[in-house]
């Protein structure tokens, strides 16, 4: 199984999905999805790291609240993140994103991502292998 992230349609709104080896692989790439609803991430230099912790009931919740974090972290700091690293131990996420400042005329930002939403919410293995995180996004 190749890591990987897609979009699906939803709607009005977008659902992003990760798809990786273990869950904290899917959950990096369902990360690099919701960027990718925002900008190219071809765009995007990781030239800063920011430090995430989350903790959740379960994993679902977790994938919730860890882009949750991720979309308050771009808003708040003007950034924009373009590589991360998940470890997860039980119910608990530590991680980091890597990015830097917007620049609107490089990065042409395409619409913001508002909030994460429990839609779609799924965490769990994959019919092609591995594991699968989505859910969708207010845009």
């Amino acid at each position: 199984m190749t890591p990987c992230w897609e979009h699906f349609e939803h709607q009005a709104d977008i659902g992003v999905r990760g798809r990786g080896r273990t869950a904290a692989e899917a959950f990096e790439q369902a990360a690099l999805a919701l960027v990718a609803v925002e900008v190219d991430l071809g765009r995007v230099a990781a030239t800063e790291r920011i430090a995430i912790e989350c903790e959740a009931p379960d994993l679902e919740l977790l994938l919730v609240d860890w882009l949750s974090r991720l979309v308050c972290e771009m808003s708040a700091r003007r950034m924009l993140f373009g590589d991360f690293d998940v470890r997860i131990d039980g119910r608990h996420l530590t991680g980091a994103a890597w990015g830097e400042r917007v620049d609107p005329v490089r990065h042409e930002p395409a619409v913001e991502v508002k909030g994460v939403s429990y839609l779609a919410l799924r965490v769990g293995s994959d019919p092609q292998g591995g594991w699968v995180a989505q859910c969708v996004v207010d845009v």
